[in-house]
């Protein structure tokens, strides 16, 4: 009978603390609402910068699906995104007879500027992928050969070589143009019928749009020649050994580039990202620790005579350090749900208000960035809080009991 009124006692004493410990801070409303949002601003930047940069890091993974090609061959001194026929045709041919090549075949990019691509979306000011000449992204391949890009089922068919107004459409462009399968849409002056629209998970390819190698060789000038050459190896072929095959084949003509490497020096970039967000939120955090120190200074200080009585009956320097620590820890954990909640909702708004973002980006709900950013938020409660609680678990009774 004794021990279970002890335990009620304590039971009463531990849920009285807590309850201070959460009421406390708010005493001060304005004061502790400015300490929040300074905290909250740079937990949204974390969350926010965080699901961006991991969606795209996501996307950038699907270039090494294993049905796309492992292996992609441009003119020396170019890159694989530039527009305009500058191999030969016939390299792909070749380029298959080498040791651990399985399949090649040769693509040619170019950009479409029509004036009714930028008037047909009323999403987009251009529509889709902007290719490097401005303008919509357009491939011209082998329909045969769209496995090489990653493309492997469709919705509806895929277009004849020897058509001259057929297209395929990825996704996002299809999305962002209001297009479907059986609309017209005018390239180069021609109108051309969609026969067809695919995902491949990749935001480039998705955001562009796929016709006959020989139909773009005619619009575009560029007859016989392609931009690049994809190269697919066979199963028991190591990818640096055959790119390097390549290398050695046509020094100083072509150059080669994996989808690793490419995936890679997308990855760096957004390392970039990272890196920006992180010393972005460093500021707005050291600014709120600052507001968080602030706060609980000025409690304990409007606080002294209280904090006297309680330590007068009995409260210990520890369980005085621990109040204040936990308030300080109330705020902050307070501004992490704040600041991740802003960011959650602020990131779907904007891809939502604009879909020609929102078909390229995939945010990531990655534990992970929730994780950091609660540990950053918990850690800026500690640290902002430990003086105060410091300073407050030392006043003496007698000093804080005589205070005015």
């Amino acid at each position: 009978m004794c021990i279970d009124i002890i335990k009620g006692c304590e039971k009463r004493e531990i849920m009285s603390f807590l309850s201070l410990v959460v009421k406390n801070p708010f005493r001060n409303k304005t004061r502790s609402a400015l300490a929040i949002v300074g905290i909250a601003i740079g937990i949204m930047v974390i969350v926010a910068l965080g699901m961006v940069t991991g969606g795209l890091k996501n996307s950038t993974q699907s270039t090494l699906k294993a049905g796309a090609a492992e292996i992609t061959v441009v003119q020396a001194g170019s890159n694989s995104f530039e527009s305009g026929g500058t191999i030969n045709e016939s390299t792909a041919a070749d380029i298959l007879n080498l040791s651990g090549v399985k399949d090649t075949t040769g693509i040619l990019r170019a950009s479409n500027t029509s004036t009714s691509i930028a008037t047909t979306s009323s999403n987009s000011s251009q529509g889709g992928f902007a290719g490097p000449g401005g303008g919509l992204s357009i491939t011209g391949i082998d329909s045969s050969k769209l496995s090489l890009l990653g493309i492997d089922s469709l919705n509806g068919t895929v277009f004849t070589n020897s058509s001259t107004n057929q297209v395929i459409m990825g996704k996002t462009v299809a999305q962002d143009l209001n297009k479907t399968v059986g609309d017209t849409i005018d390239l180069y002056g021609q109108n051309f019928t969609i026969v067809g629209t695919f995902e491949t998970g990749s935001f480039l390819t998705d955001a562009g749009i796929m016709m006959p190698l020989a139909n773009l060789q005619n619009l575009t000038s560029n007859q016989n020649k392609v931009s690049d050459v994809l190269v697919k190896v066979t199963d028991n072929a190591n990818v640096t050994t055959v790119s390097n095959e390549i290398d050695n084949a046509y020094p100083n003509q072509l150059t080669t580039t994996t989808a690793a490497d490419q995936a890679n020096r997308i990855n760096q970039g957004l390392s970039f990202i990272d890196t920006a967000s992180w010393a972005i939120s460093l500021l707005a955090i050291f600014i709120g620790a600052v507001g968080v120190i602030n706060t609980m200074i000025m409690s304990v200080y409007e606080r002294t005579r209280e904090i006297g009585v309680l330590k007068a009956v009995g409260w210990t320097d520890r369980r005085i350090l621990g109040m204040i620590l936990g308030e300080s820890i109330v705020l902050t954990l307070i501004a992490f749900v704040v600041g991740t909640i802003i960011a959650v909702v602020g990131v779907e708004l904007i891809l939502t208000l604009s879909p020609s973002v929102g078909g390229i980006i995939t945010p990531s709900f990655s534990y992970d960035i929730f994780l950091r950013a609660f540990l950053v938020a918990f850690l800026v409660g500690v640290f902002g809080g430990l003086y105060p609680a410091y300073r407050a678990s030392r006043l003496s009774p007698t000093e804080a009991l005589r205070y005015e």
